[in-house]
């Protein structure tokens, strides 16, 4: 009898670790076509007309290792040889990871959004595109050799997530001086907005992409409007940029109208540490010293619209303005106005 229940028992254990899902195939091919004034805007850095290309595929799936404990994987990259762009490198590492998930939570090793970025929930209305809200705010970073944990949903309706990265393997500017590199997120209701009608969230950023920064993120849903809205207080760490800091927020809307999602967003920025400041006096090379910068001001005003054709196929369109001025050791700059208009295909499977 003994013999029989330790002969179940066996059974029992094993049937859990053949319990794998099929490794799921999955991807995106976002294809568009943007005009505009100046190359500091558009994802193919590009002045004039010119197709951008901002494409994943990859592989993701699990398998039940015990009664309560699951392995989770995912092995992604960016395509970009749909443009010349990626005629010598059209593959770029993006999320990949390996992790556990169990009634504590789940821990994941590898490389993916940090908590802080994954804290703008859906509030980014123009993800992906030449409007994402990288080109204003900092901190949008997909980080490798880090680890991340995710709390249980308490009470179904809160979560607490982190990040931290391994230090000895991070690459930091020699001029930054940096120590413990995590970031730390609170969220409140659901980021799909279907559990609940409201997400809010609470984060923190420490030295992860030579910055510190807190955020706060809010969206909520009114029928067949959504309101949003994020402020963001950021400070560089290195020393070429040692006096940059400052706010940064956006507010918008969305309208579900017979099928046609329109779209508004307004944003502003005091700090100079998103993409399109950055790409505008001189882009990332440590040769450029920015200490002397004040007064920054840029903003950014977008208005659009998609239509789903199909489940998986989106068609989109939108405009965008931006602006901006700032100090040099007490000389003042202006940047040019730049107006990008774009209109892309985004199908996903």
């Amino acid at each position: 009898m003994n013999i029989k229940r330790l002969l179940a028992s066996i059974l029992a254990m094993t049937s859990y670790s053949v319990q794998a899902e099929a490794p799921t195939f999955y991807g995106n091919m976002d294809v568009s076509i943007a005009n505009a004034n100046t190359p500091y805007g558009t994802r193919s850095e590009k002045t004039g007309t010119s197709l951008e290309n901002w494409s994943t595929f990859g592989i993701k799936g699990s398998e039940q290792l015990d009664t309560d404990l699951k392995l989770l994987y995912k092995m992604s990259f960016q395509v970009l040889n749909a443009t010349t762009d990626g005629s010598s490198s059209p593959l770029k590492a993006y999320n990949t990871y390996l992790g556990l998930n169990s009634l504590y939570g789940t821990v994941l090793v590898g490389r993916n959004d940090t908590v802080f970025k994954f804290a703008e929930g859906g509030v980014d209305l123009f993800n992906g595109s030449n409007a994402d809200i990288d080109r204003l705010v900092a901190g949008q970073t997909r980080s490798a050799d880090a680890i991340w944990y995710y709390s249980p949903k308490l009470a179904n309706l809160i979560t607490l997530n982190a990040t931290y990265l391994m230090a000895s393997n991070q690459s930091v500017d020699a001029s930054v001086n940096i120590g413990s590199q995590y970031a730390l997120t609170a969220i409140l209701g659901d980021k799909k907005l279907k559990d609940q009608n409201f997400y809010f969230a609470s984060s923190y950023n420490a030295g992860i992409a030579s910055i510190d920064a807190y955020r706060q993120v809010a969206q909520i849903k009114l029928g067949k409007l959504t309101l949003g809205g994020l402020y963001q207080q950021t400070q560089s760490l290195k020393t070429t940029e040692s006096n940059m800091k400052g706010n940064t927020y956006f507010i918008n809307l969305q309208y579900d109208l017979n099928g046609i999602n329109l779209k508004a967003e307004y944003g502003a920025d005091t700090s100079g540490l998103g993409e399109y400041f950055t790409n505008a006096t001189g882009g990332t090379s440590t040769s450029i010293d920015r200490s002397g910068y004040s007064d920054i001001n840029m903003t950014q005003i977008t208005v659009g619209a998609d239509y789903m054709l199909s489940e998986s196929t989106r068609l989109y369109s939108h405009y965008i303005m931006y602006q901006g001025s700032y100090k040099n050791s007490g000389t003042q700059n202006t940047l040019q106005n730049d107006n990008i208009f774009t209109v892309g295909l985004d199908y996903s499977f």
